[in-house]
């Protein structure tokens, strides 16, 4: 669907450059097996999540580590049955729903990284970082070369409410600004309804861009610029 927003330099005619062809032509001869828990390709698309390293915050040490099958499903499992992150994920179910779901962010071609964010050697939340231009949501929305997007959930009602959602949604954007030099932009899209989403990424420093109807829902779509920019 073609975009008709009428800030132009938002906008973004959707074609893949070839660079993002080659790169998937590579993954389809010659990456691991659909299932795989990890690709070449990934590595390339998203500058290598996994070497992004630790950050400091006003909340601890904070990491993210790419999503294990065996290891982090069963506690993401328990955080998608938890009636707050059930009522926007909607993967509540046994242990096969939500396995489900992360071995299809697996067995991409590397546009979208599931990870476990560990706070101070614990795990605590689940993100997806992706790549906005390359995925379903730039057919509803305008984007640019590069513009990465992020899905998380706090898994413990412990830590939220607390301010700690936007020191890590803060901290995560500088990691990917940081680690992607190409990336001039990072997206939000949470459900309208999700007033306290919506507030943490504002206190984060993104910006409220417009409400877009995705198919699953009606979305507040959050931008913060690599430049902020400048107030008139």
């Amino acid at each position: 669907m073609a975009s008709t927003d009428a800030s132009a330099d938002d906008t973004l005619d959707l074609h893949l450059p070839e660079e993002f062809v080659a790169l998937f032509g590579q993954g389809e001869q010659g990456d691991a097996p659909a299932g795989t828990e990890t690709t070449r390709a990934g590595d390339d698309l998203l500058d290598r999540v996994a070497d992004w390293g630790p950050a400091v915050t006003s909340a601890g040490v904070f990491q993210l580590v790419p999503v294990r099958v065996d290891r982090d499903v069963p506690i993401i499992t328990r955080w998608m049955n938890d009636p707050a992150v059930a009522a926007f994920w909607e993967l509540t179910g046994p242990r096969s729903v939500t396995e489900e779901h992360v071995r299809a962010q697996l067995a991409g071609d590397g546009r979208s990284v599931p990870c476990v964010g560990i706070l101070e050697g614990l795990p605590m939340s689940y993100w997806e970082i992706y790549r906005a231009d390359l995925d379903p949501l730039a057919r509803y929305c305008p984007v640019r070369p590069h513009d990465t997007g992020l899905h998380l959930l706090i898994g413990d009602v412990t830590d939220r409410g607390q301010g700690i959602g936007t020191t890590l949604i803060r901290t995560v954007t500088d990691l990917v600004l940081a680690r992607r030099p190409a990336c001039t932009r990072v997206l939000a899209e949470p459900d309208v309804r999700n007033t306290a989403s919506v507030a943490a990424f504002l206190g984060a420093g993104f910006r409220f861009a417009a409400e877009v109807d995705l198919p699953a829902k009606r979305a507040a779509l959050m931008i913060r610029d690599r430049t902020p920019r400048a107030l008139t």
